[in-house]
């Protein structure tokens, strides 16, 4: 047995390691970041996304690039995580974390050629993250939850760049109205769950026609245009299941040898019917939603009963009606009582601009709101949506931190500067990753600037030389191409969103520098082995 070879992984299987799976890694890391760099600001380009069915979408939104992409390559996915992470968290930032990430990934490169163990590189990182953490917190301002303007500011910078700069005051008007409908004092502080706005989108009319709807709109119509248009003191029961006759849930035969059981059959399944309709009626409620079918025989019954109905909900929206009215989510109709019925002053059929729907105002409670968009064409309407959640996003951060910073590269040349500081007074090769860390900061004020047509090198030097004369809040105008006060500009963004992008891209880059060996099946067993992707874009 001496000197046999002892295979442990399955024949086919690819192992990558040392230097080889770190430099591949790295690499993928990069890809991504770089993929997403040209979007960065607000004059960052867009990408056209094309999937596998022929469906295009047209965005600047990080997230929305990386979500869309078919990547493989499992190193390059984790900075898909990265930007996931930041539009669940905070909704704006997206491509900021990508960048910031891709750089750490590449300076830490640079230090691993130079013999510095990942490990210590890695120390280095995270050292220097917590250090930006407390300078981050230190440079912010602290913003009123009733000063509107600067809420109007905060909206408008997340929207500026997404396609709508000409309506960016209605929309940002329309984002801090939103939040601050929904928004609660609890004993923790404010806290504004975004989940009570609904957006709706319409094509066909101008955006400046977006409005705002004190309760919910759903986008579906009476099944029966024979049913009233509008109810009034509306009692509103809520169905996860179907008004029609129950099918067996495997296949049955039934066999028939005369025309009277034929009919006997066909009378069973109407009384099945009537049955579910009467105790639908005998409940009191004059509104129904189900998230399923409704046959046409009980639709006939309820519109006798002058019963408002709606068929095919979504799921997420029969919730939303649940949460907003005070109803219950049925699953037997057998079981329905009085108080499970949801409350509200009106449930109507509405038409606008053409497009018929469904608005239910005067909810039992109050934290429901809808914001309704208006655009010429599906894609503009679409790339609306996504700069109107992005600013119901970061209005709701700014509610419940109170804490936000400039913005236009600002908070980052200052990290950059004070973190060399910091870097200065550490001994051993920590200080170079430090270092390394501060140079990546670098990178948004660099892309903001190359994404504008301007110098970089240039602007990133009088950035610098306005930093250090103490002026914290001097970033790139990528209008004017000058350096000016961003505060007096407008420019502001939530603490939270440069605090979760630095952590989350910290995080990332130091898991993949310290993967040294991968592993991947055989390409027979479990799909195709990870190849690094092209993404030259």
């Amino acid at each position: 047995m001496a000197g046999q070879p002892i295979y442990i992984l399955a024949d086919g299987s690819k192992v990558t390691r040392g230097r080889d799976a770190q430099s591949n890694n790295i690499l993928a890391g990069k890809a991504v970041a770089n993929a997403v760099r040209t979007t960065l600001g607000p004059k960052g380009m867009d990408k056209m996304l094309v999937d596998s069915m022929g469906d295009v979408v047209i965005t600047n939104d990080g997230a929305t690039i990386l979500k869309e992409m078919d990547i493989e390559h499992p190193a390059a996915k984790m900075i898909v995580e990265v930007s996931k992470t930041q539009d669940s968290e905070v909704g704006d930032g997206t491509t900021t974390a990508a960048v910031i990430a891709g750089a750490l990934l590449e300076n830490a490169e640079e230090l691993t050629n130079k013999g510095i163990h990942p490990t210590i590189i890695s120390t280095g990182y995270r050292e220097a993250s917590k250090k930006a953490i407390k300078i981050l917190n230190d440079i912010a301002i602290s913003v009123s939850p009733d000063d509107d303007e600067a809420l109007k500011k905060i909206a408008s910078t997340a929207i500026t760049g997404k396609g709508a700069e000409n309506y960016k005051e209605k929309l940002s008007e329309l984002a801090v109205d939103a939040v601050k409908m929904i928004v609660e004092e609890t004993e923790d502080g404010l806290v504004a769950d975004v989940t009570n706005i609904k957006v709706e989108k319409q094509a066909g009319a101008s955006i400046k026609e977006s409005h705002l709807v004190k309760g919910l709109v759903i986008d579906k119509v009476r099944t029966h245009p024979n049913m009233p248009e509008k109810i009034e003191g509306a009692k509103i029961l809520a169905l996860s299941i179907p008004i029609e006759f129950r099918k067996t849930e495997m296949d049955a035969e039934i066999k028939i040898t005369s025309p009277e059981q034929m009919q006997m059959f066909l009378d069973q399944e109407e009384k099945m019917v009537k049955e579910m309709a009467d105790k639908i009626i005998a409940s009191g409620a004059n509104v129904v939603f189900s998230q399923k079918g409704i046959d046409d025989l009980a639709q006939y019954y309820l519109e006798k009963a002058g019963v408002y109905a709606v068929r095919r909900v979504k799921k997420s929206d029969i919730k939303r009606i649940c949460e907003a009215t005070g109803a219950t989510n049925i699953q037997d109709i057998d079981e329905i009582t009085p108080e499970d019925l949801g409350e509200a002053d009106v449930v109507e059929e509405r038409d606008i601009k053409g497009t018929k729907m469904t608005y239910i105002t005067g909810c039992k409670e109050k934290k429901a709101v809808t914001v309704i968009l208006h655009g010429g064409t599906e894609h503009v309407v679409a790339s609306l949506q996504r700069a109107m959640d992005d600013a119901l996003h970061v209005v709701s951060v700014a509610l419940e931190d109170g804490n936000v910073v400039a913005g236009g590269g600002a908070p980052e040349v200052e990290l950059s500067l004070r973190l060399n500081e910091y870097a200065a007074s550490l001994k051993g090769r920590q200080q170079l990753a430090v270092s390394k860390f501060a140079e990546a900061l670098e990178t948004i004020p660099e892309t903001l600037a190359e994404n504008s047509g301007l110098d970089p090198i240039d602007k990133l030097v009088e950035l610098r030389s306005q930093h250090e004369e103490g002026n914290k809040n001097a970033g790139l105008n990528v209008y004017t191409g000058k350096v000016v006060d961003m505060w007096d500009a407008d420019v502001i963004e939530p603490l939270r969103i440069k605090v979760q992008a630095i952590e989350s891209a910290t995080e990332a880059a130091v898991m993949i520098m310290r993967i040294d060996d991968v592993v991947a099946a055989s390409p027979n067993e479990a799909g195709p082995t990870p190849e690094m992707p092209d993404m030259d874009m």
